[in-house]
């Protein structure tokens, strides 16, 4: 379900800590582009606003939300983040494949997170609709 009227987004900038010194990852799914665009910009915007630096942002573009767990273990492997934050929108279909992918994505995550030892974060949006993904 949706959020109606509710901006899970707002958050207070100042009272975040610094981020300055802190190497992020950040894998992304290209399947629902307008979308996940959006999540990479906000994403990227205020990972830079916290004082991390833009070359300490490593981005990795996948082509389905499936991939975000390899690309994620891949960024954790050759860049050495502090943590990883994996972006992406799967929109409900006709069909189950929605539950499927959800599931092998945060049972992925979850698994690199624990293995790992430092935070993957779960940025997968799970629609009923591109109006919801938009919301």
């Amino acid at each position: 379900m949706g959020s109606k009227k509710k901006n899970l987004s707002e958050y207070k900038l100042d009272q975040c800590p610094s981020g300055k010194g802190y190497k992020i990852g950040i894998a992304v799914s290209e399947w629902n582009d307008s979308i996940t665009s959006a999540l990479l910009n906000g994403a990227r915007e205020t990972l830079m606003k916290l004082d991390i630096a833009e070359e300490d942002i490593f981005i990795i573009h996948t082509p389905g939300a499936f991939e975000l767990p390899v690309a994620a273990k891949t960024l954790l492997k050759f860049k050495s983040p502090d943590a990883v934050i994996c972006l992406g929108c799967v929109i409900k279909g006709d069909t189950s494949h929605d539950k499927y992918i959800n599931q092998a994505v945060a049972n992925g995550i979850t698994q690199l997170s624990l293995v790992s030892g430092k935070p993957v974060i779960f940025g997968l949006l799970t629609v009923n609709s591109m109006d919801q993904a938009l919301e």
